[in-house]
């Protein structure tokens, strides 16, 4: 993929893997950045992910909490529900959404109402769930007796201890809102709010025909577009590793 962004003349053949350096060029960079503007395409799709994440991370823990730690009734049929959910595709619900957000709360074309239906992902609720019931109990009881609230065993005792959980919740998360161009093509037709994956399908069906290299020119948005998420994957990477739960515990 960043050999075909880089190559002036198309050569699809093996030797195309290995261009001669007259065939490198940055042109087909350019030539979609004139066309939908890398840079914003990008800050879009940074706050579309972003609110995604943080809702996925502060709600996902505060479930998982819920139903791992506390003792309440119904808390079987929650977990039940939310495994339930595992199994509906959202393309199924997009209609639905659409006009609840569009229609009913009136957040089409802002940034909001592309963010609001990623706001919670079950599947962060499931890992923060299981991550916390591997704690030691010990750990929860010594701080409860120790006068701590809920709230602050929650902060200084379970949240230190999940963060490979947190991690790997978050790249998760992070590709799904990362590649979605359904659902903000749905809620925005305006082009400065658009994420990138939006504006490059948009790029693919409309004008990539009309650039000198069409092919380049898709490579070249698809470089950009991937190297957030290989960013973000190096720099968690090290974090999924085992931790010793245990250790707090004496004996």
């Amino acid at each position: 993929m960043v050999v075909g962004s880089l190559q002036a003349e198309v050569d699809p053949s093996v030797a195309g893997a290995f261009p001669a350096p007259g065939n490198l060029s940055f042109e087909n960079y350019v030539a979609i950045d004139e066309r939908i503007d890398l840079f914003t395409g990008l800050m879009n799709s940074g706050i579309f992910t972003g609110g995604a994440l943080i809702g996925t991370v502060v709600f996902g823990v505060l479930a998982g909490y819920a139903l791992a730690i506390l003792k309440w009734r119904g808390r079987g049929f929650v977990f039940a529900m939310a495994l339930l959910v595992q199994v509906v595709p959202f393309q199924l619900l997009m209609i639905p959404l659409y006009v609840m957000i569009a229609r009913d709360f009136g957040l089409a074309d802002s940034y909001l109402g592309m963010i609001l239906p990623f706001l919670i992902n079950s599947t962060a609720v499931i890992i923060f769930r299981q991550f916390f019931l591997q704690l030691p109990k010990d750990l929860f009881d010594s701080a409860r007796i120790d006068g701590a609230s809920e709230v602050r065993v929650l902060w200084s005792i379970a949240l230190p201890l999940v963060r490979p959980a947190i991690a790997t919740a978050v790249i998760l998360t992070f590709i799904g809102p990362w590649n979605e161009f359904l659902w903000p093509f749905l809620v925005t037709k305006e082009a400065e709010l658009q994420p990138l994956a939006v504006s490059l399908a948009n790029f693919i069906s409309n004008i990539a025909a009309s650039t000198a290299n069409p092919y380049g020119a898709m490579m070249a948005g698809a470089v950009v577009l991937s190297i957030p998420a290989i960013v973000l994957f190096l720099v968690f990477q090290r974090s999924f590793v085992s931790t010793d739960l245990g250790s707090g515990v004496k004996g």
